[in-house]
């Protein structure tokens, strides 16, 4: 893989601004087939996607935002730009920190988004799509998310979307004694089973899975009596139950109009992405039919009940936000430092190599004329290197490339010059990283440190 040498730039749309179908339809077949799209494009060094049921997401990092920005929008052609939030690099750093701790989830605070985001870091690792740019950025959201759960009270109460339809058709209809249809046997199928026990007094839960051992392993989660069946019973699960919740992973439609024709009463929960209910199904008499759009007035409640975590998270982001860009401007401003030193140390060597064979020395003396070569390299460039620090910090490139055009140390063997490292941005890397034989001078570095 071509490691990174650029910026991030990164596109969502959520529930925020889009719907169901609008998410629906901006979704790939999956995030590591996503990612690797991103990838097979020349401008891109590294690449993510992020799929949920109400978001996706894609990050690329290229030489500059305006790349960035041109190659999203050709990934994204067929998606209206009303439903899409564009993101530049320091956008996308603190949005991946916001997805990650749950503040920009349908419910706020929600527990599975961080293992989403994992997964997804994990699917674009599969495909070479991560590097040291989104490397540090995903590495650091995801350690934020964990401090907001062990810190902050952001996940308390209802903190899935499941339990959040649970909630919905318990505050809507009676469950007392109901039965209950789960279809699927994921993650979401398996919060909802777990809310549909610890929420409300159903009495029976029937689990209808492809597979009936997942199915099984559902049931063994609860305590509520239940049964687990396999897709060839759907119709008899789905006749006999009060409520339906489906959480499958399919593609096409699962509980279709037919199924329900003759149930009688019934609360209907879609929680799939793609949907798993069309919407005609509403249209039955007897059967009331929600889906992720309908959850708002149950996430709404949620977020006012933890606005006051809510600002403690912010807080959190707010410090690892600045920890991370300190992080890439220094990184930045290294490699360029180490470059400078190295080209001095070459010429210091080699003005050394000059004076020895005109000068008869001992060991003794050679030591003392290298010491003071080295102290004055070391007091000439350490209050540039100091101002070189500054200037990253500050995104004041003018002022590194006016300071490095001033020492010009070029480098040799077909390595980069100078002028060349300091036109590098936030979190790249290259094949010259910083080694140890190219680290700034220990004194120098104590001047810094101070």
């Amino acid at each position: 893989m071509t490691q990174a040498t650029g910026v991030i730039t990164g596109m969502s749309v959520s529930h925020r601004q889009a719907n169901v179908h609008e998410i629906e339809s901006a979704a790939a077949t999956s995030q590591r087939a996503a990612a690797g799209r991103l990838l097979d494009n020349a401008s891109v060094t590294e690449a993510f996607t992020l799929q949920t049921c109400n978001r996706v997401e894609a990050y690329v990092v290229t030489d500059d935002v305006d790349t960035g920005r041109a190659v999203l929008e050709e990934y994204a052609a067929e998606m209206p730009d009303s439903v899409i939030e564009w993101m530049d690099h320091e956008a996308s750093l603190r949005h991946l920190m916001r997805v990650a701790t749950g503040l920009e989830s349908l419910v706020i605070g929600e527990d599975q988004i961080i293992g989403q985001v994992r997964d997804a870091y994990e699917d674009a690792r599969s495909v070479d799509g991560i590097g040291s740019v989104l490397e540090h950025a995903i590495t650091k959201a995801i350690h934020v998310g964990e401090r907001a759960r062990s810190e902050t009270a952001i996940n308390d109460g209802v903190v899935s979307v499941g339990s959040a339809a649970v909630e919905l058709a318990a505050s809507e209809h009676d469950l007392d004694g109901a039965t209950a249809a789960v279809i699927g046997a994921g993650e979401m199928a398996t919060l909802s089973a777990k809310a549909l026990d610890a929420r409300t007094d159903a009495a029976r839960l029937l689990v209808v899975n492809r597979t009936v051992e997942r199915a099984d392993r559902v049931l063994d989660m609860v305590s509520i009596e239940g049964e687990s069946l396999g897709m060839d019973d759907l119709e008899r699960a789905v006749s006999a139950a009060d409520v339906v919740i489906s959480a499958t992973a399919t593609s096409e439609p699962v509980v279709e109009p037919a199924l329900l024709a003759d149930a009688g009463e019934t609360v209907v929960l879609d929680l799939a992405q793609p949907r798993d209910v069309p919407q005609r199904v509403g249209r039955l008499s007897g059967v009331t039919r929600y889906d992720l759009d309908a959850l708002e007035s149950v996430t709404d409640e949620t977020r006012a009940q933890r606005r006051d975590a809510a600002l403690k998270v912010e807080a959190l982001i707010d410090e690892a936000f600045e920890e991370l860009l300190t992080q890439y401007k220094r990184k930045r401003a290294d490699e360029v430092i180490s470059a400078m030193y190295e080209g001095a140390e070459r010429r210091k060597a080699a003005e050394l190599q000059k004076a020895f064979a005109k000068l008869d020395l001992d060991e003794d003396e050679r030591e003392v004329v290298e010491s003071m070569a080295d102290a004055i390299v070391n007091q000439l460039l350490a209050p540039p290197t100091s101002g070189l620090r500054d200037a990253a910090e500050a995104d004041d490139w003018s002022t590194i490339n006016t300071a490095l055009q001033l020492f010009d140390p070029s480098l040799e063997d077909g390595k980069p010059s100078i002028p060349e490292l300091a036109t590098r941005v936030p979190g790249s890397d290259s094949d010259h990283e910083v080694r140890p034989d190219r680290e700034v001078p220990p004194v120098v570095r104590d001047q810094l440190d101070d």
